[in-house]
């Protein structure tokens, strides 16, 4: 069960809309049930979204609402069309957490031209895309407080001795330029918009069985993380890392946040 953490500053999030990208799973699916218990309206996107729509009938009664919209970040047109229906929906959303990420057992010497342009386009591009259309619809409403959260990675921060996570790595060392070329742009705007991250170690999600290409990887995280040499992180810790930067006051901006298990290297 979910630490009960309760962040007063939230409490100027309630009522709003979150786009929460990757919603379908791990921290995107734990972020998502937060928020929505905190009073806000959150849009989860993903390829397939059925696990979305189960999670929204169970927060039914809960203070916020749970929407299910069907989107790939790789694809401009998905992100454009997303956009408009919350337009049309509620007018505009006000925290973007750009989760979605993947990666493939692919080294720098062995990995697939596909396989790269996979994670570039989830990893980086989509990151870009839904962040220029986001911080749009914000200036187009003149909305100067909205908060764009990356969920990065450790791996954005140093490059692990595994051959398959190299070029992973590559894309998250951009996601950490990308937070601070983000941040001067929006200074040099002299606007309000806040831009962090927050960057996880190893958290027992899909990510580590689907890079070892097991079946049914939701049925293996279990197995899969028990055989680490320390206790792992969980969603809910990196959830809560997102809410408590969102919680911020306006003169605060967390930046990109480290969090790794205690006993990780």
């Amino acid at each position: 069960m979910a630490t009960n953490f309760n962040y007063p500053g939230m409490e100027r999030w309630k009522g709003r809309v979150a786009i929460v990208t990757g919603a379908s799973a791990g921290i995107g699916y734990e972020l998502s049930k937060r928020l929505v218990q905190l009073g806000v309206v959150v849009v989860g996107c993903a390829r397939n979204i059925a696990a979305i729509e189960s999670l929204s009938q169970e927060l039914s009664t809960s203070g916020g609402k749970l929407v299910a919209m069907k989107c790939d970040v790789r694809k401009e047109e998905d992100i454009l069309s997303m956009m408009s229906a919350i337009k049309s929906q509620f007018g505009g959303a006000d925290v973007c957490v750009n989760n979605a990420g993947l990666s493939h057992n692919s080294s720098l010497l062995s990995g697939t031209t596909e396989q790269w342009k996979e994670m570039l386009e989830v990893n980086v591009l989509g990151l870009c895309m839904m962040t220029r259309e986001f911080i749009k619809q914000l200036r187009e409403r003149n909305v100067d407080d909205g908060h764009v959260v990356h969920v990065n990675s450790i791996a954005g921060h140093g490059v692990a001795n595994v051959s398959s996570l190299h070029f992973y790595s590559g894309t998250k060392f951009a996601v950490t330029a990308l937070i601070e070329g983000l941040r001067k742009e929006l200074r040099d705007l002299k606007s309000n918009i806040k831009i962090s991250a927050v960057s996880p170690g190893r958290v027992a999600t899909e990510f580590l069985p689907r890079l070892q290409g097991r079946e049914n990887p939701k049925d293996v995280i279990e197995e899969v993380y028990s055989k680490t040499a320390y206790v792992v992180l969980q969603p809910e810790d990196i959830a809560n890392s997102v809410i408590y930067i969102l919680a911020t006051p306006p003169r605060m901006q967390i930046h990109d946040m480290i969090v790794r298990p205690t006993q990780q290297d």
